[in-house]
């Protein structure tokens, strides 16, 4: 009778456990089911509904559905290479052709599918506009007129309009906020249009949609780079501010990691950065060489009277200056010198950067 009740229990036991797992499994299917139908929902829709930007991109003759996926995931034009062959094998797509394409990324899977089926060449002349690494606004404004027949000062008063400032702001917050309204701020929008290749479907598309596509492509470019702005305490104005710098200062052979270190080294020791680029933005002066009474320009940008980080940035920098400015090498150098050569020789102490100095200013 004792052994009985014993197995009966034990019995419930196991069927109890036997229903707890059955349950947690359904459970865990229907998540699954669930998450996958997400997953495979998100994919088809477009990479960024809002980003019109051109990608060029080209089918050679023979390529395979694997192929064409794989191209399109490489060009971010699509989310998953793996749903997209997926796609095609369910809907029976066929008769993808050869050929040069420019799709963009608020594209559907299924526009792009329909334009790669078409076999028409989507390569249109519009507009190409490359933006170098360390360029000024005034410089991108000239760069701009030149390709567009826009007037330059019709450029920058658009860039110097409050209300539109404001508006980007707005629509941009992850990127802009009220720091680039800073009444020293010479152009609020300084250090913020990323340097890089653009294209556009027109000849001459409107400013604000050159002016958006540039700062979208800052936008997507700082993201990478968020949770690095956080660990170093960062805010964005501060980051491009520094990474403008660095830009600036840097030569073909510099480390931009080395440099970036220099100038963090004399902000923690409450030393002026005394960067020569400062003083030229605040002169609006291109000069081969500073002389001593430039240094003494009365300007908040001028980092040889005034200690910190100026108002703003100074110019656009690259990929690489940020990734310096987040990233800093571990020196204690406090000096740095560019020689003609375009090679940076680093030092500790003022007495060492000036035999330095002394040294190749005698060579040129």
């Amino acid at each position: 009778m004792y052994n009985d009740q014993f197995f009966q229990k034990d019995a419930q036991i196991v069927r109890k456990i036997v229903l707890i797992v059955c349950i947690a499994v359904f459970i865990a299917c229907i998540a699954i089911a669930g998450g996958s139908y997400f997953y495979i929902k998100s994919a088809l829709q477009p990479v960024d509904p809002d980003d019109r930007t051109p990608v060029h991109i080209s089918i050679p003759i023979g390529s395979s559905v694997n192929d064409i996926a794989n191209m399109l995931e490489e060009k971010q034009l699509i989310k998953s290479s793996l749903v997209f062959r997926y796609y095609v094998k369910l809907k029976n797509h066929v008769g993808f052709q050869a050929g040069e394409y420019r799709l963009n990324r608020s594209m559907s899977m299924e526009d792009i599918i329909a334009v790669l089926k078409t076999g028409k060449v989507t390569e249109k002349k519009g507009l190409k506009l490359t933006i170098p690494e360390g360029t000024q606004i005034t410089q991108i404004a000239a760069i701009i007129a030149e390709k567009t027949g826009y007037k330059k000062e019709e450029v920058l008063r658009q860039l110097n309009d409050r209300k539109y400032i404001e508006n980007l702001i707005q629509k941009y917050p992850s990127i802009l906020s009220k720091d680039i309204l800073n009444k020293n701020i010479r152009y609020p929008l300084e250090g913020y249009l990323f340097p890089a290749t653009y294209f556009f479907h027109e000849k001459k598309p409107s400013i604000a949609e050159i002016v958006e596509t540039m700062l979208r492509k800052t936008e997507k470019v700082l993201a990478k780079y968020e949770r690095d702005k956080k660990e170093m305490n960062m805010t964005t104005h501060q980051l491009l501010t520094m990474s403008s710098l660095i830009e600036e200062e840097a030569t073909e052979k510099a480390d931009r990691e080395k440099i970036a270190s220099v100038f963090y080294n004399r902000l923690r020791a409450g030393m002026p950065l005394q960067t020569d680029p400062t003083v030229l933005y605040a002169l609006g002066k291109h000069k081969d060489r500073v002389y001593y009474k430039d240094l003494e320009v009365k300007s908040p940008y001028n980092t040889y009277i005034y200690k910190g980080l100026p108002p703003g940035p100074i110019a656009n920098a690259g990929e690489m200056s940020i990734r310096a400015a987040l990233k800093p090498a571990k020196t204690d150098y406090l000096y740095f010198l560019a020689t003609p050569a375009g090679d940076v020789i680093f030092t500790k102490t003022l007495e060492e950067h000036n035999r330095e100095k002394e040294k190749y200013i005698g060579k040129q």
